[in-house]
Protein backbone atom coordinates (compact mmCIF):
# COMPACT_ATOMS: atom_id res chain seq x y z
CA UNK A 1 0.00 0.00 0.00
CA UNK A 2 2.82 2.58 1.12
CA UNK A 3 4.81 1.51 -2.11
CA UNK A 4 1.80 2.59 -4.22
CA UNK A 5 1.07 6.00 -2.57
CA UNK A 6 5.07 6.84 -3.37
CA UNK A 7 5.15 6.19 -6.50
CA UNK A 8 1.82 8.15 -7.05
CA UNK A 9 3.36 10.80 -5.26
CA UNK A 10 6.21 10.88 -7.49
CA UNK A 11 4.92 10.29 -10.65
CA UNK A 12 2.54 13.85 -9.71
CA UNK A 13 5.80 15.79 -8.10
CA UNK A 14 7.07 14.78 -11.99
CA UNK A 15 4.35 15.64 -13.99
CA UNK A 16 4.23 19.18 -12.53
CA UNK A 17 8.09 19.86 -12.45
CA UNK A 18 7.99 18.79 -16.19
CA UNK A 19 5.26 21.20 -16.47
CA UNK A 20 6.94 24.21 -15.11
CA UNK A 21 9.89 23.49 -17.35
CA UNK A 22 8.10 23.52 -20.12
CA UNK A 23 6.34 27.03 -19.47
CA UNK A 24 9.90 28.49 -18.68
CA UNK A 25 12.10 26.98 -21.66
CA UNK A 26 8.89 28.24 -23.97
CA UNK A 27 9.86 31.54 -26.16
CA UNK A 28 6.69 33.10 -25.68
CA UNK A 29 7.61 33.04 -21.93
CA UNK A 30 8.57 37.38 -21.64
CA UNK A 31 6.13 39.98 -22.14
CA UNK A 32 4.94 40.39 -25.49
CA UNK A 33 4.82 43.69 -25.13
CA UNK A 34 8.15 44.30 -24.56
CA UNK A 35 9.48 42.15 -27.57
CA UNK A 36 6.86 43.81 -29.63
CA UNK A 37 8.74 46.90 -28.42
CA UNK A 38 12.11 45.39 -28.91
CA UNK A 39 11.36 44.73 -32.55
CA UNK A 40 10.10 48.20 -32.96
CA UNK A 41 6.76 46.93 -34.30
CA UNK A 42 3.47 49.14 -35.35
CA UNK A 43 0.22 49.08 -36.65
CA UNK A 44 -1.00 45.83 -38.65
CA UNK A 45 2.37 43.78 -37.77
CA UNK A 46 1.94 44.73 -33.97
CA UNK A 47 -1.76 43.69 -33.92
CA UNK A 48 -0.69 40.83 -35.38
CA UNK A 49 1.79 39.73 -33.40
CA UNK A 50 0.25 40.37 -29.59
CA UNK A 51 -2.56 38.05 -30.87
CA UNK A 52 0.09 35.22 -31.70
CA UNK A 53 1.87 35.74 -28.77
CA UNK A 54 -1.57 35.95 -26.57
CA UNK A 55 -2.15 32.32 -28.20
CA UNK A 56 1.48 31.39 -27.96
CA UNK A 57 1.36 31.94 -24.08
CA UNK A 58 -2.09 30.95 -23.70
CA UNK A 59 -1.32 27.52 -25.54
CA UNK A 60 1.45 26.94 -22.87
CA UNK A 61 -0.63 27.39 -19.63
CA UNK A 62 -3.27 25.49 -21.24
CA UNK A 63 -0.76 22.37 -21.92
CA UNK A 64 0.00 22.60 -18.45
CA UNK A 65 -3.55 22.83 -17.25
CA UNK A 66 -4.73 19.52 -19.35
CA UNK A 67 -1.44 17.41 -18.25
CA UNK A 68 -2.47 18.36 -14.26
CA UNK A 69 -5.41 17.25 -15.20
CA UNK A 70 -4.11 13.98 -16.59
CA UNK A 71 -5.83 14.22 -20.21
CA UNK A 72 -4.74 12.66 -23.06
CA UNK A 73 -6.07 12.49 -26.66
CA UNK A 74 -9.20 14.08 -28.06
CA UNK A 75 -10.16 15.52 -24.58
CA UNK A 76 -6.51 16.90 -24.41
CA UNK A 77 -6.97 18.26 -27.67
CA UNK A 78 -10.68 19.68 -26.97
CA UNK A 79 -9.72 20.91 -23.34
CA UNK A 80 -6.60 22.78 -24.55
CA UNK A 81 -8.68 24.09 -27.97
CA UNK A 82 -11.41 25.58 -25.55
CA UNK A 83 -9.28 26.61 -23.02
CA UNK A 84 -7.10 29.08 -25.30
CA UNK A 85 -10.13 30.38 -26.94
CA UNK A 86 -11.49 31.27 -23.68
CA UNK A 87 -8.30 32.68 -22.87
CA UNK A 88 -8.11 34.74 -25.59
CA UNK A 89 -11.29 35.90 -26.00
CA UNK A 90 -11.93 39.49 -26.20
CA UNK A 91 -14.48 40.64 -22.91
CA UNK A 92 -17.43 41.85 -23.95
CA UNK A 93 -19.07 44.87 -23.77
CA UNK A 94 -21.79 45.30 -20.90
Amino acid sequence: MFRRIFTASIFAAGVSLSAAAFAQTDPAAPDCAARATEKKLHGAALNSFMKKCDRNAAAVSCEAAAVERKLAGAAKTSFTKKCVKDATAKPSAQ
